[in-house]
């Protein structure tokens, strides 16, 4: 992913020691993903062990965001998104459908899930822009509620819940959707 970055700040005329901010900025990201997917996974869990997948979609809609928020320090705007979206608030803008079109065109050349991420620094008027893309890889805990075999429950629950709903038919491996984290900061940055 460095060179794939390098290649993105060189192709905007930014100055090398740029791409190495970009690098920095990137396992920070990284940090915030780990962190986030943990804590929301553990909370999955946790709703699927007391309450099935009912319970599940319940606190998926209030923790996910929540977490994101918590995460959301020093500049970071954090979310998730996908091109099948179950929130229509958390469908993707221009630069994240691109990123989320090329990582599926990558996954039927046969690249792992979990080597598909990308990120980029530019400049935007007076500040910088980084944004950070990674893939969410579809799980057998993820199929009870993203799955092509719904439960009859589930299907109503996601129905009343979400009824623009598109995030559904996932196998366990494919892209479920992507984490995308934003940051934006005026010289100079802070140090990590």
């Amino acid at each position: 992913m460095k060179r794939a970055a390098l290649v993105a700040l060189l192709a905007l005329g930014a100055a090398p020691a740029k791409a190495d901010e970009a690098a920095d900025l990137a396992a920070k990201a990284r940090e915030i993903i780990q962190v986030y997917s943990s804590r929301l996974q553990s909370a999955l869990a946790s709703a699927l062990a007391e309450g099935g997948p009912a319970k599940a979609i319940s606190v998926c809609r209030t923790a996910a965001p929540e977490i994101a928020s918590e995460l959301a320090e020093d500049g970071w705007l954090v979310r998730r998104t996908s091109l099948k979206v179950r929130n229509p608030g958390n469908a993707p803008d221009a630069f994240e459908e691109r990123i989320l079109r090329n990582f599926e065109e990558r996954f039927a050349e046969g690249a792992p899930v979990d080597t598909l991420g990308y990120y980029q620094l530019r400049a935007a008027g007076e500040q910088y822009e980084f944004r950070y893309v990674k893939a969410i890889e579809t799980r057998e805990m993820c199929l009870a509620c993203h799955g092509a075999q719904l439960a009859p429950e589930v299907v109503k629950a996601l129905d009343r819940e979400y009824p623009t709903d598109q995030a559904r038919g996932f196998s366990v491996g494919d892209i479920r959707g992507a984490f995308s984290l934003v940051r934006r900061y005026t010289e100079p940055m802070a140090e990590y």
